[in-house]
């Protein structure tokens, strides 16, 4: 039997190896996006002297842009009609125009005034967010729709989120040890711009491939009746019908506020790595690739603990370790404890961060898993299959969240008096105070959203027992429908 065709059955499908390896590829690209925008905050402020209220302003916008259509990619995805089914053609077009708007992202024209690059970034940053959501929302829904089984499914996410592994732990070895090898390191503004293309690359490629590789599969999925209703008018109510399930309530909320926590400590990595532990490339790269080493741990265990566990208690159990890895990165600094920089500072930071990189593993593919579970639950209240706006709102969740993240990390450095040009002055040495506001927005503030999203995901009620009696019922349903 060919690839394509295997385990499509409507209950029961599993996806074989090499259609998870296929689809998995796909998230290479949005993981090298997501690495080289943590490069972008940095780049713009510390090297090219924006200020953090501007870069947070436009990274906002663009992430507000890519927020509002991911409703949109995502209802479009639930209801398009081709030959390769409902989630491919979207994917086909999102991946490459993806990459592009990257290498734009990273290319302004010199000798730019304030206003023009804030508008140039602003402007790029809206572009390459609407073709993420483009790609992503279609990409992520064909995932939850790809297996029908409940411990599959963590599966699927698995090899998807190794794949993003992998990702950054390239871009990450090849920034380092490339375009901001040496002195000064990721103060020379002189390698951003062939970065960014070559992330470019390397997204345009691997999007391409997935898309085609898994499109046989995506093809022989089951199909969903047509809507008549325009996208534009059935919409709204389509949004108002996902939040009336409250396992998805559960879910974006407590997403939206963990995303904001790692939107505010992604934006201050930098900053804590090379003005407050005096990391050199070299040893940014050894925390990178510890937290990378972390995931590697986390992602393969997860479905193991998943089947002993809940998978609500296995995300609470990835945040508590994110939250508690993030508490102590900042907290014994900040009270005096410890006094460490440099080289002997590593060991330290690099083990807390891998930490967090196993609690990270347990919730990137637990917390997919769970919304695809809740989007079967929805068919079974509501009567219609609702994948695209099911991961649309976990991704709206994502990237409006993150997008505060970044805003109000802009708005911080202001507030804290970073010096803007400081990515001019090599050897920076701030005060004292200055840098223990930094480790603070970096650790113990993130971990304290992190601890509020802890208390929102516990009201989340679907157990296997729930699920299992869901999966029973849609059968039933469409075994009557089939007579």
């Amino acid at each position: 039997m060919a690839v394509a065709e295997e385990g499509i059955a409507a209950a029961g499908r599993k996806p074989s190896i090499p259609v998870k390896f296929f689809y998995g590829l796909g998230n290479m690209g949005e993981s090298s996006f997501i690495t080289a925008v943590a490069f972008v905050f940095f780049y713009y402020t510390a090297v090219l002297g924006l200020s953090g209220s501007l870069v947070g302003a436009a990274l906002f916008l663009g992430l507000c842009a890519d927020a509002v259509v991911d409703p949109f990619f995502g209802s479009w995805s639930d209801n398009l009609k081709s030959r390769f089914g409902r989630r491919i053609p979207l994917m086909l077009f999102g991946g490459p125009l993806m990459g592009l708007s990257v290498g734009m992202l990273f290319m302004p024209p010199p000798g730019l005034p304030d206003l023009a690059l804030f508008a140039w970034l602003a402007g790029w940053a809206m572009a390459v967010r609407a073709f993420v959501s483009m790609f992503h929302v279609p990409y992520v829904a064909l995932g939850a729709e790809m297996s029908s089984d409940y411990h599959d499914r963590s599966s699927v996410v698995a090899w998807r989120t190794v794949f993003g592994i992998l990702a950054q732990g390239g871009m990450t070895g090849m920034a380092y040890s490339v375009f901001f090898k040496g002195d000064g390191g990721l103060q020379k503004p002189d390698g951003y711009p062939a970065f960014g293309w070559t992330v470019a690359a390397l997204i345009a490629a691997s999007t391409l491939i997935s898309t085609v590789g898994s499109a046989r599969y995506a093809a022989a999925l089951p199909s969903v009746a047509p809507v008549r209703q325009h996208l534009l008018r059935r919409l709204p109510g389509e949004v108002l019908e996902i939040f009336r399930n409250a396992s998805f309530r559960a879910l974006f909320f407590s997403a939206a506020i963990c995303y904001t926590a790692v939107g505010v400590n992604s934006a201050f990595n930098s900053h804590a790595y090379v003005f407050v532990w005096k990391f050199q490339p070299d040893m940014i790269q050894t925390v990178t690739f510890s937290f990378l080493g972390g995931l590697f741990v986390g992602v393969p265990l997860t479905p193991v603990v998943a089947r002993l566990l809940e998978k609500k208690t296995v995300v609470l159990i990835g945040m508590g370790l994110v939250a508690g890895a993030w508490i102590l990165l900042g907290a014994p600094r900040i009270l005096g404890l410890v006094d460490l920089s440099g080289a002997p500072a590593l060991p330290l930071v690099a083990g807390l961060v891998a930490v967090a990189g196993v609690g990270a593993g347990f919730c990137a593919i637990t917390y997919p898993s769970m919304m695809a579970d809740a989007a079967d639950e929805h068919e079974h209240l509501f009567g219609r299959r609702r994948e695209g706006l099911y991961f649309a709102g976990l991704g709206f969740a994502f990237k409006a969240a993150t997008g505060l993240g970044v805003l109000v990390s802009g708005f911080a450095l202001d507030i804290i008096g970073f010096p803007k040009d400081a990515g001019r002055q090599v050897g920076l040495v701030l005060p004292e105070a200055l840098q223990d506001r930094v480790l603070f927005a970096w650790g113990p503030l993130g971990a304290l959203m992190v601890l509020a999203s802890m208390a929102i995901v516990t009201a989340y009620a679907i157990s296997r027992h729930r699920h299992a009696e869901v999966s029973a019922a849609l059968r039933l349903r469409r075994g009557a429908a089939a007579e």
